[in-house]
């Protein structure tokens, strides 16, 4: 991660036409929420058909897939052991999976997983209890390390799209109102991609595939980092449009 080049911000089409929209955001806080929301599809749109377009743009095809082929090793890791407070275990997870490169979309992959760690310890209160007595030393439960990486990939797009709003709000320079765009965007957009993501723990509870009838010594089952891993280009293409799972228009689930 960290070679592509800077982003030097999205012109045209839906981009353009999305930045207007945020400079005539009405002074109501709820019809401004109302149409934020909207504003939120148009973004994800957009990228989307950016990246249809020219998969390496802005880097993020590239960097989404190696921080997430990154984050299944690790899942690895948390699955054996889990003797470390919550704040040790996201700086562990920025350390070894979001890398020190400078990129617009390699900030988002940090940034993805602070979300996806904080959306992932408010969906499971327990797994502060079990950091912080112990009780996770035989490794973090499956359920939540699914959980965690599937709220990552849906956090990154989310995140990338903050930033994008950030400079249209720049640009746009709209009056000041009682709503957080930035954030009320970039929920949207996670709850959306959430919805269009598999999860590893489903793909590894599913049955086996048949073999050949005669084979005596089977293989083992693939390991929930291993699925995770092999899922990867698959859970980037949905998460970035590049897919036709995307086009169902699910709502996911609140993050």
């Amino acid at each position: 991660m960290g070679t592509s080049t800077r982003w030097k911000g999205p012109a045209g089409g839906r981009w353009s036409n999305a930045s207007r929209r945020l400079a005539r955001l009405p002074e109501q806080p709820a019809k401004a929420a109302q149409r934020l929301e909207s504003i939120a599809d148009d973004q994800l749109r957009a990228l989307h058909e950016t990246l249809r377009a020219d998969r390496s743009a802005f880097g993020l095809y590239d960097v989404a897939s190696a921080a997430g082929e990154q984050l299944a090793r690790v899942m690895g890791s948390l699955a054996a052991a889990g003797e470390e407070s919550a704040d040790a275990l996201l700086a562990r997870l920025i350390r070894e999976v979001g890398g020190d490169g400078g990129t617009l979309a390699d900030a988002a992959v940090r940034r993805g997983l602070a979300t996806a760690v904080r959306d992932v310890r408010a969906l499971h209160p327990e797994l502060d209890h079990a950091l912080d007595t112990g009780a996770a030393r035989g490794g973090i439960a499956s359920d939540i390390l699914c959980d965690l990486y599937r709220f990552f990939f849906a956090g990154l797009v989310a995140e990338f799209l903050r930033s994008v709003v950030a400079e249209h709000l720049k640009l746009a320079v709209p009056v000041l109102i009682a709503v957080d765009p930035e954030e009320r965007i970039a929920g949207s957009v996670a709850n959306t991609v959430l919805g269009w993501l598999p999860s590893p723990c489903e793909r590894a509870d599913a049955p086996p595939e048949p073999g050949p009838a005669a084979d005596p010594s089977p293989e083992p089952p693939p390991t929930l980092p291993e699925i995770a891993a092999s899922m990867v280009p698959e859970v980037v293409g949905r998460a970035l449009g590049l897919t036709t799972e995307e086009t169902t228009g699910r709502k996911g689930a609140e993050v």
